[in-house]
């Protein structure tokens, strides 16, 4: 088992961009309260400390975030009941979960109305193997009569080979943080030119998020903004942004402030802002327009 990955920030600083209103936060965990909700036997990191939904909640407000997607934790595993309890305490709330591809469809059906809109699936080193991408494309088509989507978690170099199977997949495929890529090697590189192809096809959308893990430089991450710019420069209408608080398995945490400020460079206009907080998230997880 990897090493306890470093807590959040408690005081993050004040972020200069005010958000627009109804702006989602569309990826970020809660881990614990573990004497309620413990962490997965078999969990390859272990967090340092809780990080519960009031927590993720005040920190929202403080942000100006008012809509938000949970995603399940590594760490719970397939348990989804932290992430289940924060989607019963606010109906603003959207959640994606972990689960095999073998999944019973009447399982599926109990998490979707609890809140639960997709399934997420990992092809990450530090992350223990999940199903094959076949077996996931399968399961894809019993997502489709509940309207759930796929979210993949991939590492950059892991794009090429992956992206031909998502192309076919007959529900909405959201590719996490940028795609992992390494923002060193610049927007040139093989497994970015093959993320922006598969983002040609009107299913696939990307998550401008991360840019403190593909950025090979500190804060402000200056390497990762070009990749962010591009991806909303070719398909505005399906990104989407996401804090990833509370920030697991990064070596040095960063200040939740900081990255919403990164939005303001990211999507400078009014109306992209718009598009990237509110329109395209209501789209695809179905919060009021």
């Amino acid at each position: 088992m990897a090493e306890p990955s470093p807590s959040f920030n408690p005081k993050p600083g004040k972020p200069k961009t005010r958000l627009p209103r109804g702006a989602c936060d569309t990826h970020f965990h809660v881990f614990g309260p573990q004497k309620r909700f413990p962490f997965a036997p078999e969990r390859s990191y272990t967090p340092t400390c809780d990080a519960p939904k009031e927590t993720l909640f005040a920190l929202h407000k403080f942000l100006g975030v008012e809509r938000g997607v949970v995603v399940q934790s590594a760490a719970h595993g397939f348990d989804n009941s932290a992430a289940a309890d924060l989607l019963a305490a606010n109906k603003n709330y959207r959640g994606i979960a972990l689960a095999p591809a073998a999944t019973p469809t009447a399982e599926l059906k109990r998490l979707d109305k609890q809140g639960f809109r997709g399934v997420r699936f990992h092809y990450m080193g530090h992350i223990a193997a999940g199903d094959a991408v076949d077996d996931v494309l399968a399961m894809a088509k019993r997502l489709a009569d509940i309207g759930w989507h796929l979210q993949i978690h991939m590492d950059g170099p892991r794009i090429p080979e992956l992206a031909p199977s998502l192309a076919r997949s007959p529900v909405p495929v959201v590719v996490d943080h940028m795609g992992r890529v390494d923002a060193s090697q610049g927007i040139d590189q093989a497994p970015f030119k093959a993320l922006l192809k598969l983002l040609e096809k009107s299913h696939c959308w990307v998550k401008v998020s991360g840019s403190e893990r593909i950025s090979r430089q500190a804060s402000p991450w200056r390497d990762a903004a070009p990749f962010a710019r591009k991806l909303l420069a070719e398909c505005p209408e399906r990104c989407l942004w996401g804090s990833d608080w509370p920030h697991p398995n990064l070596a040095a945490v960063p200040d939740d402030g900081a990255l919403v400020d990164l939005i303001a460079q990211m999507a400078p206009g009014e109306a992209e802002r718009r598009a990237l907080l509110v329109d395209n998230p209501a789209r695809l997880y179905g919060f009021a327009a």
